[in-house]
């Protein structure tokens, strides 16, 4: 596969999934993959519809998907201590630092963690 490849956090999904084109334009042609967490969390909100979640499933086939590993769990844990972060954005983070892969998102918080490759979204005028 052709392009550089980003792990994109749920909230980037979500802004792809609802039309966004300065991120499609953006990832268009690069290698796009996300934790299993942010699969759990974009599949198992409490009021998706089946053609959401169609579309969803769709969308996180084109994609590699990450499952939590030792290698993961051990920085998991060192993320969430030094930064006080939650628990699946501490899962988010350490699958890209274990990785390499840049995390783009929307989250300021992620901001905080030194040991990040990040792409800061500001969707506020989007």
């Amino acid at each position: 596969m052709s392009g550089d490849n980003y792990l994109l956090d749920t909230n980037i999904v979500l802004y792809i999934s609802n039309g966004n084109e300065d991120l499609k334009s953006f990832l268009n042609h690069q290698r796009m993959t996300i934790s299993v967490i942010s699969e759990i969390e974009l599949l198992s909100f409490h009021s998706i519809t089946k053609k959401e979640i169609a579309g969803l499933t769709s969308f996180i086939e084109e994609m590699e998907v990450v499952s939590v590993d030792d290698k993961i769990k051990n920085i998991a844990i060192a993320v969430r201590r030094k930064y006080k972060l939650k628990l699946p954005d501490s899962i988010i983070a350490a699958t890209s630092i274990a990785y390499g892969i840049p995390l783009i998102t929307a989250d300021k918080q992620f901001r905080f963690v030194e040991e990040l490759q990040l792409l800061l979204y500001d969707n506020t005028n989007k």
